[in-house]
């Protein structure tokens, strides 16, 4: 069987729609021909206007083949856009058409294949790969069909549109980039137009232009602005812009009453010819030099561009449908299916902030040292309540709702813990996390600043050993909410709908919770929820993505001592929490030569280790026996390797772990140049492993020590030395700055060390690793996900890691209390 190896990414049927009636040739204009130099010096340009059958145009050989090995396989061509392009055209030619029934029939498929139309160029593919370290053939047709309908809810919840030049003697051209982008704040010499890219769909006024055929063109805009184009802000992301997710639109409503004339045909053929990459046809030639014609600005096209007001009608408001079920599914504009809380929104007036006032975003910090003069895709969202704001306010609830605030202590707590207390804290959280919240909106964006995300285990036991004390050697670190979100697990494991199972699971993360909120208060340590909750598509994505990874690595993780340690402890406290009665029985049955008076003593000896335990909760009365009894107890160990280094490049952050396994996972993620990792730093962070580290235990203490510019240098030079990972990037290696900044490291960690010796508060010891590796950290996974969720704004890798270990591992045979 003969193999398909000239690849048309612009199909031959969808080429025929913009040919004159008779015609069997293209007006074919190449934008950047080939230019060939002789020998004696002289140059000439190949012909860049000629006329062109469809199958010698806009193809490219073996742009979707895939090798392995010496064999070919054509697979993509045949299997993956043979029936694309056969259910395409039919939903192409159902729209260009004015049968309503076929609309609704071919609704779906139509979107899709715009989709696929789009990143199936070789604009689109290069677009692609620039969002990833690096890609072989066979990963890039991989990772091409990994984020195929990634646009389709946001244009179809859009406005809808198809304009005609039937009645124009001008006619719509094509390109080798067909789906054009268009935003009149982003003309083609921008920044986020630089070749391959295209203004974000997402943006309030992007607008998406397909042209159907020669009579015939779609153009998507998104609702807030197309209602009120002079208030919505372009450069803005569209409200609840989130991709795969379902929605409902409906399929009849098309704007099908402009008719153009010839200067508005040549506007739109302007757009498509600025944004083709090499290649554009026509009918006819003059059709291909729209600028001959086109006065305009860029941003005045926008005016053309827009649909009719008297339509906008038919599109957005609320919608009610009643299902088989008796639920009622709610749907507003934007496809939110939740209302949003007026409780948690918020409106700064810029205007009237001066530089010593709160920054808006609510970190905590003064508007100078934070927000102030970054444009608004760098600032976590202002129109909001903060991560920081909304847990403060939870802190206080939970305080009030536990008494802590009225003279009640720990053990009080304990003992008095209620199934209600329990519920009424865990609604609180989920109201405070809708599950559409748009959480990268409220994420820190890459600014420049050095923060640093944390992963690894998530439990009091094992978090204050090292992250408190991470907060002096770090400027900033984002960690993971202990919390476990009430509306993403079933009921059954719900501590809304069964609260007297998480009364354990509970009292760990509240005495979490309570015991970092000085750090979070001052804005050092973010907590932040898991991503995931409020996005199924990413939720999916990461743990679909991980099994396959783990897969692929074929090594089991190694067992790290941290984990044994905490799971016999556990196991340890299940023991104690079971009835007094229950425990009686299993020592008779352990020991029967126990006296009475020593089965006492034994008895009365972990009733006294259960008391001094702050996670236990006190009374025979919290534990149920029985199938629908017991208690949760979590092992969270989070994020996980996908999610950590999605977040770190989505946040501008370094990564900082305290758990092996984990680490092993940031070891193998290192860019590597012909098999072997080339480091930016290597003096310095040979220097850094040698020297152990006290950690402040106390996040109080810790919090205190940074606000009187303890450690103030160290943190200074980690600055810098992301810094220079950050911009090593661009400016390659540079061993003499490398070399400057381990010689600092020594000095610098002497005066730290010698400080932290005088001061009287808990710590414990650790040695520190780092890694600062030439092309950073990352994964495909992550790029995907990237992608996929909508990340515009991230660093491309990330530009190092650390990993906090304990010098004594015997350390976790003891109780750490």
């Amino acid at each position: 069987m003969s193999k398909t190896r000239d690849n048309h990414y612009v199909p031959q049927w969808y080429q025929d729609g913009f040919f004159e009636a008779g015609q069997t040739k293209y007006r074919y204009l190449d934008l950047n021909p080939l230019v060939t130099v002789l020998p004696d010096g002289r140059s000439f340009s190949a012909n860049s206007r000629f006329k062109s059958v469809t199958s010698q145009c806009f193809y490219e050989t073996d742009l979707y083949t895939t090798f392995f090995g010496t064999q070919i396989n054509d697979e993509i061509e045949r299997r993956l856009f043979g029936p694309i392009d056969d259910w395409g055209s039919k939903a192409v030619r159902a729209f260009i058409g004015d049968d309503v029934g076929e609309w609704h029939r071919h609704f779906q498929r139509f979107f899709e294949y715009i989709d696929s139309q789009r990143i199936r160029t070789p604009k689109g593919l290069d677009w692609l790969k620039r969002h990833y370290p690096s890609l072989s053939q066979n990963q890039l047709m991989f990772e091409m069909q990994g984020i195929q309908r990634m646009n389709c809810t946001t244009w179809t919840e859009g406005i809808r549109e198809i304009v005609s030049a039937e009645g124009a003697d001008t006619k719509f051209i094509t390109s080798d980039h067909p789906v054009t982008v268009y935003n009149y704040a982003v003309p083609p010499e921008h920044e986020l137009c630089s070749y391959p890219n295209d203004p974000a769909i997402t943006l309030k006024a992007s607008q998406t232009i397909f042209p159907l055929n020669k009579n015939f063109c779609l153009i998507l805009t998104n609702l807030e602005y197309a209602k009120d184009p002079t208030a919505a802000s372009p450069m803005e992301k569209r409200t609840f812009a989130r991709n795969f997710r379902q929605s409902m639109v409906r399929t009849d409503a098309f704007v099908r009453s402009r008719k153009l004339n010839d200067i508005e045909v040549a506007r739109v053929n302007y757009i498509v010819k600025a944004r083709a990459r090499r290649f554009i046809a026509a009918g006819r030639e003059d059709w291909l030099y729209p600028e001959r014609v086109v006065t305009d600005s860029w941003a005045d096209l926008r005016h053309t561009m827009l649909p009719p007001e008297r339509e906008h009608w038919r599109f957005g408001g609320e919608m009610y449908a009643k299902m088989e079920t008796g639920e009622v599914y709610y749907q507003d504009q934007f496809g939110r299916t939740e209302k949003p809380r007026d409780y948690l929104q918020k409106n700064v007036d810029e205007a009237k902030l001066r530089p010593h006032d709160e920054c808006g975003c609510g970190s905590g910090r003064k508007y100078k040292k934070c927000c102030k003069g970054k444009r608004p895709g760098l600032r976590p969202s202002w129109s909001e309540l903060s991560i920081r704001e909304r847990n403060l306010i939870f802190y206080r609830a939970m305080v009030d709702i536990l008494g802590l605030n009225r003279g009640k202590d720990w053990v009080d707590v304990r003992r008095e813990l209620t199934d209600s207390q329990v519920v009424e804290i865990y609604t609180i959280y989920g109201d405070l996390w809708p599950l559409e919240t748009d959480m990268i909106g409220l994420l820190p964006k890459p600014d420049g600043t050095a923060r640093a995300l944390y992963t690894g285990l998530i439990d009091p036991r094992l978090t204050l050993e090292f992250v408190p004390g991470s907060c002096l050697y770090f400027n900033e670190v984002i960690m993971e909410n202990p919390f476990v979100h009430p509306g993403t697990v079933k009921k059954e494991f719900s501590p809304i709908y069964n609260p007297k199972s998480f009364h354990h699971e509970f009292l760990k993360c509240a005495f979490l919770f309570i015991s970092l909120m000085p750090l979070i208060e001052d804005g050092v340590l973010n907590l932040i929820p898991d991503p995931s909750n409020f996005d199924h598509h990413l939720r999916d994505q990461m743990m679909t993505l991980a099994q396959q990874r783990s897969s692929l690595s074929g090594a089991a993780p190694k067992p790290d001592a941290r984990i044994k340690w905490l799971m016999a402890d556990d196991f340890r406290k299940s023991m104690l929490v079971l009835p007094e009665d229950v425990r009686r029985r299993q020592i008779k049955q352990a020991l029967p030569d126990l006296t009475d008076v020593e089965l006492g003593e034994l008895l009365a000896f972990q009733n006294s280790k259960r008391e001094d335990d702050p996670f236990t909760a006190f009374g025979d009365d919290k534990f149920e026996l029985g199938n629908d009894g017991g208690f949760f107890n979590l092992a969270k160990m989070a994020p996980n390797f996908e999610m950590a280094v999605y977040l770190a490049r989505a946040t501008g952050s370094f990564i900082i772990t305290d758990s092996e396994q984990r680490w092993d996972e940031l070891l193998a993620s290192q860019s590597r140049s012909r098999g072997f990792v080339l480091s930016h730093a290597p003096e310095f962070c040979e220097q850094l492993k040698k020297e152990p580290h006290a950690f402040i235990v106390d996040p109080a203490a810790a919090r205190l020590l940074k606000l009187e510019g303890v450690l103030e240098t160290y943190r200074m030079l980690i600055s810098d030395l992301y810094s220079f990972a950050i911009s090593s990037g661009k400016r390659g290696r540079r061993p003499k700055l490398a070399s400057q900044l381990a010689r600092r490291f020594t000095s610098v960690y002497v005066s730290s060390q010698n400080t932290l010796r005088k001061v009287d508060a808990p710590q414990s010891l650790g040695h520190i690793q780092g890694i600062v590796p030439d092309g950073g950290l990352t994964h495909n996974n992550v790029s995907r996900m990237l992608i996929t969720s909508g990340v515009e704004h991230h660093l491309d890798n990330v530009p190092m890691a650390f990993f906090m270990r304990t010098p004594n591992p015997e350390i976790y045979k003891q109780d750490l209390w």
